[in-house]
């Protein structure tokens, strides 16, 4: 399971977000997930997870490919929901459900269901914008668009890649205790303690892969030169443009709109009270 979510999914290349150039993705994602940050109210994550939704098809991904990937943040979200709804300060309206010192209402439930939609909205943000990107062009990006070192561009591209490889060692881990007889049975500390080993397991293989990596490419010369040409030029195209333009006209309308019919709450503003 872990192998088959961190596998990664091939988008069509002939959808819009697919061609897009990588930086403008993540700026347009960026700035839905600020318009998520600063508004705490039901509606603008409501209508922010709309907008998502109808980009769908503009990936390129089959929709169960992506619900493959995205059923660990809806859990996360549903979980987010309950805990907020239970433990909310905000006891306003009716009595939903009462379970000894923790009351449901209707003001809490909305509270609730805010924070798990803006966490879905981020979460789902992101994923588009990372699953229609290809780590080369990624980089490739960075270096060009952004203007970032190449050492910051190529071993981000370097992390992307070795997710894979990272989950599937964790799929040998895993079975390879369990040929060994290693298990939890029902006991939740045992599971803990043998999640932990495992992950420590993990962190060192991870960390002596990077080190073979990082030899390998100091071995090739890597960044022995200021100068460091590029085999792909990439541009911002007009259709990139359109994609940050509508980003942003889809954070502004949802806070207007929010404004308008009075239910917008500012961030900021909630704190300072």
């Amino acid at each position: 399971m872990t192998v088959r979510l961190l596998t990664p999914i091939r988008p069509d290349p002939r959808a819009p977000l697919a061609a897009a150039n990588p930086v403008a993705k993540l700026g347009a994602a960026a700035i839905l997930m600020a318009t998520l940050f600063v508004s705490i109210d039901l509606l603008t994550p409501a209508l922010v997870l709309l907008a998502l939704f109808v980009a769908v098809p503009a990936a390129g991904v089959p929709p169960p490919a992506l619900l493959a990937r995205a059923w660990p943040l809806l859990i996360a979200a549903t979980a987010l929901v309950l805990l907020n709804a239970a433990f909310s300060a905000d006891r306003s309206g009716t009595l939903l459900v009462s379970l000894g010192p923790l009351d449901v209402t209707t003001g809490s439930l909305v509270a609730g269901l805010a924070v798990g939609l803006r966490v879905l909205g981020v979460a789902l943000a992101g994923l588009l914008a990372f699953v229609t990107t290809e780590p080369t062009h990624l980089a490739d990006a960075l270096q060009q668009q952004l203007h970032l070192p190449p050492r910051v561009a190529v071993g981000a591209l370097a992390a992307v890649r070795l997710v894979p490889s990272i989950a599937a060692e964790w799929q040998i881990l895993r079975l390879a205790r369990r040929a060994r007889g290693v298990s939890a049975g029902r006991s939740p500390l045992a599971a803990v303690r043998i999640f932990a080993g495992q992950l420590l397991s993990l962190l060192v293989s991870a960390i002596r892969r990077a080190t073979r990596l990082a030899t390998a490419m100091e071995a090739r010369g890597f960044g022995s030169r200021s100068c460091r040409t590029v085999a792909r030029i990439t541009r911002m195209q007009r259709g990139d443009w359109l994609l940050l333009a509508a980003s942003v006209l889809v954070g502004a309308a949802v806070i207007g709109l929010g404004m308008a019919l009075g239910s917008w709450r500012f961030l900021f503003a909630a704190v300072a009270r």
